[in-house]
């Protein structure tokens, strides 16, 4: 799934201080084309579900979830 994140805003690697520091920022549409991809891959019962599962991901990695 960090793979995904990565690929969809062009990031090299995540934060090495998440919580402190951002490395980027990522849309709540990108968010749901990765929940696509991933649903079937996913322990999750919806595609809400999944998607937020993804952005714990991409904050866990020091990236911003934006509107």
């Amino acid at each position: 799934m960090s793979y995904l994140i990565k690929k969809s805003i062009s990031l090299a690697s995540g934060s090495s201080t998440p919580g402190k520091n951002t490395v980027g920022k990522i849309t709540k549409k990108q968010i749901l084309e990765i929940a696509k991809k991933k649903m079937v891959d996913m322990n999750a019962t919806n595609l809400d579900s999944c998607a937020s599962m993804i952005a714990g991901t991409a904050l866990s990695m020091g990236i911003e979830v934006v509107e």
